[in-house]
């Protein structure tokens, strides 16, 4: 019985870490956001998604892909503030969204969601960057402000 739980435990485990390690750059398609929960910064925040059980849909981090914008710890002054503004930004834009649609959905290395955010159909990276709060990022060294 004991060696049977074993096997149970240890065959779960290995299945868990094999997808996990699997899924990392697969496409998972789209989703509807239902609710924003958080904006941390500019480029991340938590939702709630639309027609996902709560155990896998609910208070979600998602990273927008493609672009980065400044941390709120750390830096000096000037890079405080412009996070400061940048989160501010993606914030408004959410809360007043009538539909945000997440494209292009994979996991990332921190086990967020990447997707590409779209705010009533305007792209939020594309935006971010557009207006000077972000900065194009693509994965590796993250750039300076």
């Amino acid at each position: 019985m004991v060696r049977d739980k074993r096997i149970q435990y240890f065959f779960s485990l290995y299945l868990c870490i094999f997808l996990t390690l699997s899924a990392g750059d697969k496409n998972f398609g789209d989703a509807i956001v239902k609710d924003v929960i958080e904006v941390y910064d500019g480029d991340t925040f938590k939702v709630n998604l639309e027609g996902y059980p709560p155990i896998i849909g609910d208070t979600i981090s998602i990273r927008i892909n493609g672009v980065d914008t400044p941390e709120r710890r750390g830096g000096d002054a000037y890079t405080k503030d412009l996070a400061r503004k940048a989160r501010l930004y993606t914030e408004r834009r959410l809360r007043k969204a009538k539909v945000i649609k997440l494209k292009n959905m994979r996991r990332g290395k921190y086990f967020r969601i990447i997707a590409d955010v779209y705010v009533d159909k305007d792209n939020l990276g594309k935006e971010l960057i557009r207006v000077g709060l972000g900065k194009e990022y693509h994965g590796g060294r993250r750039p300076t402000w």
